[in-house]
């Protein structure tokens, strides 16, 4: 097949990320990864429940990736809870304990802390919810047709 893509090797935060999704679909949250909410972030994992609510998921590999990471606090503004996911080799007591742990593998996960809820304000979450749906639209797009290039949106 010559226009098959080569199939990428998942590094350790993304399969951290499917073990989340995989574990948030068990609690009724449906979720998408790697979602902008605004210019300059990135979030690993945005989470939407069955009540509205809204989540946002940071994978951390290890140690380096974590104190590499000056941009999380950001994050906070796009969600109701944040969490933490990690794996059992990661030195949690780096984390802050007003935040949400889950510790994640490739196939499962499990909510070790929730975090403190701060509400996202009605119009936010309005644009949040909106910015979900469209993303998760693109990538089922994208899914169907390959040709579609989503670096353009």
């Amino acid at each position: 097949m010559e226009n098959a893509v080569p199939i990428a090797t998942p590094r350790p935060g993304q399969l951290l990320a499917r073990g989340v999704c995989r574990h948030l679909l068990h609690h009724d949250f449906v979720t998408v990864e790697e979602l902008v909410p605004a210019p300059g972030l990135r979030v690993d994992v945005m989470a939407l429940g069955p009540k509205g609510e809204v989540w946002v998921i940071e994978c951390k590999s290890g140690r380096a990736d974590y104190q590499a990471d000056h941009k999380w606090q950001g994050y906070l503004d796009w969600c109701d809870r944040f969490f933490w996911a990690v794996d059992a080799a990661f030195p949690t007591e780096l984390l802050p304990d007003d935040t949400g742990l889950i510790l994640a593998d490739a196939y499962d996960a499990e909510i070790l802390r929730i975090g403190p809820e701060q509400r996202l304000a009605p119009a936010r979450r309005k644009g949040v919810v909106q910015k979900f749906a469209r993303h998760a639209a693109l990538r089922q797009h994208a899914a169907r047709d390959p040709q579609v290039s989503l670096s353009a949106w």
